[in-house]
């Protein structure tokens, strides 16, 4: 396997929250895992890809269920709100 294929993977540990480090999700980035390295013509050993990710994962993360609404009420609110208020503007803005 390249060592471009271990970043790879790496970085797929680390967006599906295998690390613990963050929530599963995506995280676009400028330039992906290893990119520098390879620019700079010098791409990082498959030893060093393996060690990094071996920390990376020495702590697995169970992901917690989500439960209720979480921070979606704020939007919910504020849809509500604007709701409220159009309504509002058509209902009295009439002369």
């Amino acid at each position: 396997m390249s060592s471009s294929e271990n970043a790879a993977r790496l970085r797929a540990d680390i967006d599906s929250g295998r690390t613990g480090d963050k929530v599963p999700a995506a995280d676009p980035t400028a330039a992906p895992l290893g990119t520098y390295e390879e620019a700079a013509g010098a791409s990082p050993a498959p030893e060093t890809i393996a060690q990094v990710r071996q920390q990376e994962t020495a702590r697995p993360h169970e992901p917690r269920p989500h439960r209720g609404l979480g921070d979606a009420w704020i939007q919910i609110a504020i849809v509500a709100l604007l709701a409220g208020v159009f309504i509002a503007w058509g209902l009295l803005g009439k002369p």
